[in-house]
């Protein structure tokens, strides 16, 4: 079959490796004029990473992957409280887990495509977008923004939590959207640009007061990731100068070194802005379109997994289509597969406003309280093995 692919992120290098693999030919259609890199830090674990190992990756997530030594919770003048070893995260998870940029974790999928894989390999389309998306019988014509336009068997949205073949297919988004009344600020600051302390070793450090979360790990010769989590309703500028106005005027007093870090922010070389949001739809396709990934059900950063996610859902899609046969069919397994556990991570991350922006004082101090319990010794192990992704992961497309 002839499958066109929205978007060359996470989901969608994914879906074009998988069903690459089945011998299928694709097609990769992606906004940006180039594959986009860097990020913000993301832990990659559970099915996910399973899925990473099925295609061999997981050598290459290590070798990119950030090792994070500790994680601190500091007070405004930044003395620790409470500190987190991720490694009872990694014996948790059986050594199945890693830290990475998101956009790293994008770049190793996409460079999976180069490996060999049966049939032509995958078409790349940058700077392009969709516009219109008939389905006629058999076929889908799909009429991009530069005047091209394809005729497939298959449409794949992994175009992220604000997808135009979403809002093209199956509605506008606000029919789908749930907002978590949270923002999400995330950026890259060269070594020292903030007048941080240099780190011997990867460190994280978080800091929290009311309606606000700020963290940042800092690298021994690498730039310092930025997160700033904060209480936000309604809608978010746009434009790169005036995200930073809206920034420092809306955490204009804040403690610790958020001030320090917003000044340095002009210095940054791509700033992401956005409202927390979920995906919560009835069906996940219709007709010859499918979503995948946030498209199709963002969980949220709340979360914490969505990169793992979208990788589950783009096999799971893949190996449903070359075990059915039929779009039809092969749609509905894919969503029965994965919609309790898609359901689940939903549900779950709608209470974690608390980790990430506690409201008021009492919630800073029940936060405080919390992450001081999971740095004890075994109960970070318990906490972390309950986090398991309860799901069956069928065999892969293409055998």
């Amino acid at each position: 079959m002839d499958v066109l692919i929205v978007g060359a992120g996470i989901a969608g290098s994914a879906a074009a490796y998988w069903l690459r693999r089945a011998g299928h030919r694709t097609t990769l259609v992606e906004h940006a004029p180039e594959l986009r890199r860097g990020g913000y830090l993301i832990d990659f674990w559970g099915a996910g990473f399973e899925v990473a190992e099925r295609m061999g990756i997981v050598p290459e997530l290590i070798r990119r992957g950030v090792s994070i030594q500790r994680a601190d919770q500091v007070d405004a003048r930044g003395r620790r409280f409470a500190s987190i070893d991720p490694k009872g995260f990694v014996r948790g998870s059986e050594d199945r887990y890693v830290s990475i940029a998101r956009g790293d974790l994008a770049a190793t999928l996409f460079g999976a495509l180069a490996q060999e894989l049966p049939g032509e390999p995958t078409e790349l389309l940058l700077g392009e977008t969709v516009r219109a998306i008939t389905e006629d019988g058999d076929r889908v014509r799909v009429e991009l923004t530069g005047g091209l336009h394809r005729d497939v068997d298959l449409v794949v949205g992994a175009d992220g939590v604000h997808s135009r073949v979403r809002e093209l297919v199956f509605g506008p988004e606000e029919d789908f959207a749930t907002a978590l009344g949270i923002a999400v600020a995330a950026y890259e600051l060269a070594e020292d640009a903030a007048g941080a302390v240099a780190a011997s070793v990867p460190v994280a450090t978080m800091y929290a007061e009311a309606g606000l979360q700020a963290s940042r790990v800092t690298r021994p010769g690498g730039p310092t990731m930025v997160l700033l989590t904060f209480r936000h309703q309604g809608p978010l500028p746009t434009a790169r100068d005036e995200q930073e106005a809206f920034l420092a005027q809306r955490l204009a007093g804040a403690g610790w070194e958020v001030p320090a870090l917003l000044e340095a922010l002009p210095s940054a070389p791509a700033l992401y802005l956005d409202a927390a949001s979920q995906i919560r739809m009835p069906s996940w396709s219709r007709g010859r379109v499918a979503l995948v990934g946030d498209a199709a059900a963002c969980v949220s950063l709340l979360a914490g997994q969505g990169s793992a996610l979208a990788l589950v859902e783009a096999y799971v899609l893949a190996a449903e289509l070359d075990r059915c046969g039929d779009h039809r069919d092969a749609f509905a397994a894919y969503r029965q597969r994965l919609d309790r556990l898609l359901r689940g991570k939903q549900a779950a991350a709608t209470g974690l406003g608390l980790v990430f922006a506690p409201r008021d004082r009492w919630q800073v101090v029940l936060r405080a309280a919390l992450l001081w319990a999971v740095g004890l010794p075994f109960v970070d192990r318990f906490a972390y093995r309950s986090l398991r992704d309860a799901v069956e992961l069928p065999a892969p497309a293409g055998g």
